[in-house]
């Protein structure tokens, strides 16, 4: 069974009474659960629809063609068609749609003009549309899950790597320490924007979409993993020189022993306090390289695409903007109150009392 030792339960105990940070935190959870299940809640499928005495679940199947429901066609059903139709025919046959029945890559133009159309309940285009008639909530709401997932995979890779290599040299010092340091200094000098503009110029439009996004992903990790590995080499470097680290040794534990077992649980406090700051500096990464256009590939929904095009129509549609660039901040807000309340409830100084 797994168990929190006393010392992390008072962090963790600090950190609840921090009630910007929690409720920060409960609200982000919040926000990932119901983006986990977005297609429940924007979509332009059916959740569930009747026909016939029969049920059908559109929403995590397979297309239905229009013939599956009485229609004259064998393409995909339009389900806000086909709920009309069936509330116009009076019978038992009914369709349940989304809260929001659009896509984040439908064109929606009710007059066959592609053009920004303001907030419409009666569309239920909440937040309206943008400039080739997608909806804006839907772009939003997909925009925000990939930047998310993009900025916690981000986390992932640049802790395994700068822990991995900070340790080894903290832990380890002498000639590897410092053949690291010189090889990280000059790492840190290439200039990052170029190298992902190159990047992006010679990979071939015929690259899927999740095969370019990886690849964007691997070029911010390899850019970014170098301040990390200084925060992990100054902890380890601190730490071996403690007794336990000295009486593991006696008692024979491997150097991997000694790293994994005992001085990474004792710098878990810098570990937790940086994670929030990483989220946010892969989000501001990922949403600037957007809007300059070497980011996400098109028409991947994201807030720097939107806030392209709403700088672009700032007077004829200021919707687009105030949307893309209200989520950001909301979203960027939530993230940094987690962190600084990360930072003061797992500061050893802070609650420190010297006798």
């Amino acid at each position: 069974m797994f168990r929190f030792n006393p010392q992390t339960i008072k962090k963790l105990r600090r950190f609840r009474e921090i009630k910007r940070g929690y409720f920060s935190f409960l609200f982000l959870v919040t926000l990932l659960t119901l983006l986990s299940l977005g297609e429940l809640l924007v979509n332009n499928r059916a959740l569930m629809v009747s026909y016939e005495g029969s049920l059908y679940f559109p929403t995590y199947s397979a297309y239905h063609p229009g013939t599956d429901f009485g229609l004259d066609y064998d393409y995909e059903v339009n389900y806000r068609h086909l709920q009309k139709k069936f509330e116009a025919q009076d019978d038992d046959n009914w369709v349940l749609m989304p809260i929001v029945p659009y896509s984040a890559f439908e064109n929606h133009a009710p007059n066959a003009v592609f053009k920004p159309m303001p907030p419409s309940v009666e569309e239920r285009h909440f937040l309206g549309t943008d400039s080739t008639s997608r909806d804006i909530l839907a772009r939003l709401f997909y925009g925000t899950r990939i930047a998310l997932l993009f900025s916690i995979v981000f986390m992932i890779a640049v802790y395994l790597i700068g822990i991995t290599i900070g340790c080894a040299m903290g832990y380890f010092g002498g000639l590897f320490d410092l053949m690291f340091q010189r090889f990280i200094e000059v790492w840190s000098n290439i200039p990052f924007l170029y190298m992902i503009i190159i990047v992006f110029s010679v990979i071939p439009a015929t690259f899927s979409i999740p095969a370019r996004i990886g690849m964007l992903l691997m070029v911010l990790v390899l850019f970014s993993w170098t301040s990390m590995t200084y925060y992990m080499r100054t902890e380890t470097y601190k730490e071996k020189s403690r007794d336990y680290v000295a009486a593991a040794k006696v008692l024979g534990a491997s150097n991997t022993r000694i790293i994994f077992k005992h001085i990474l649980p004792n710098v878990l406090s810098t570990l937790v306090t940086f994670m929030p700051f990483v989220v946010i500096s892969a989000i501001t990464s990922i949403t600037a390289l957007d809007f300059l256009g070497f980011g996400l590939p098109p028409p991947t929904p994201s807030l720097g695409e939107l806030l392209k095009q709403g700088t672009s129509t700032l007077r004829t549609a200021p919707w687009i903007v105030t949307s893309a660039f209200g989520t950001l901040v909301i979203l960027l807000t939530v993230v940094t109150f987690i962190g600084e309340a990360v930072r003061e409830s797992f500061d050893p100084k802070k609650f420190t009392i010297y006798r």
